[in-house]
């Protein structure tokens, strides 16, 4: 899929739409050293943090990428068209602890331009971060007492910004 490089300030993105029904699938790792793992999120946000393009990603700790998050530098989002959807849902559901997942989705993992992490062949969007920002979610902070119904065993997200450096993506991205 040819993909052409994004200003963040030329983003045209379906916020709501891309995180809550079309999904990301979020990786951190080394792609050169073949270490890496990725997983479909469909919490978070982009927007302008510290004067800057940034993106919000939120992992539980028990998350297999949650290590990878914790130990890398950068991590990528990725967008995909409707027909990789069984493969986002193995993305999301199976861990890559005990077996190569992603070899199993048919998704193809592919240099990114600046992070180290790896980006999808496949895909429609390719956001890469520079991790700026890194902490656990509080109960106590919670306003809506409503919020603590998504934490049954208390497994509260760890919260990472992390600022755009680099965006590609099909010309439905781009603002016209």
């Amino acid at each position: 899929m040819k993909l052409v490089e994004i200003p963040a300030e030329s983003l045209d993105l379906p916020i709501n739409r891309i995180w809550k029904d079309e999904w990301f699938l979020l990786t951190a790792g080394d792609f050169a050293a073949r270490s890496y793992n990725t997983m479909t999120v469909a919490w978070g946000g982009m927007g302008v943090m510290w004067s800057r393009p940034m993106a919000m990603v939120v992992v539980r700790p028990q998350r297999y990428t949650h290590e990878f998050m914790e130990r890398c530098g950068d991590f990528t989002l990725c967008a995909f068209a409707r027909e990789h959807r069984e493969a986002l849902n193995l993305l999301g559901t199976v861990s890559g602890r005990g077996r190569d997942k992603i070899a199993e989705s048919g998704l193809t993992p592919c240099a990114s331009a600046v992070a180290r992490s790896p980006c999808f062949a496949e895909a429609k969007l390719v956001v890469e971060c520079r991790k700026i920002y890194r902490d656990a979610i509080d109960p106590a902070g919670f306003l809506d007492p409503t919020i603590e119904r998504n934490y049954p065993t208390r497994d509260y997200h760890s919260l990472y910004f992390g600022e755009v450096l680099a965006i590609r993506g099909t010309p439905e991205y781009l603002a016209r």
